[in-house]
């Protein structure tokens, strides 16, 4: 899983996200910054307002006081498949490279990662930001 200060420089660099099911996400600045949490169609779901906007909603959760949070509030933590799946036609190859893992893309320098997951948002983080 990719650290959350590399999700939210992906955000910043405007990855959008669509949550949907088994989705992951983080919820900074809570005390939760260690803790991943799931989207599941039983726990915890996407609500749609009626006025506009989005909240996720945490069903049945006694552990801690927590009903719902504004969607914009979560961190999203895309796999692996997502990442690789928003690098589209770019992309070119995953290899080991030494202790890590590489991933060449057309047109860019190759980004390097400690894990598979690492290798692809810090390409994506490139393409986004070139």
């Amino acid at each position: 899983m990719i650290s959350i200060e590399l999700a939210i420089e992906l955000r910043a660099a405007g990855l959008a996200w669509h949550p949907a099911p088994g989705d992951r996400f983080a919820i900074p600045d809570r005390g939760l910054d260690d803790q991943a949490f799931v989207l599941s169609d039983m726990i915890i779901q996407l609500h749609d307002l009626p006025g506009g906007g989005s909240v996720i909603g945490f069903n049945g959760t006694t552990e801690w006081a927590l009903d719902d949070i504004e969607r914009d509030e979560a961190i999203w933590l895309p796999h692996e498949h997502q990442l690789r799946g928003r690098l589209g036609a770019a992309f070119r190859a995953l290899e080991r490279s030494g202790d890590g893992w590489r991933v060449t893309l057309d047109g860019h320098p190759d980004s390097f990662g400690a894990t598979p997951e690492d290798a692809y948002a810090l390409a994506l983080l490139r393409t986004l930001t070139e």
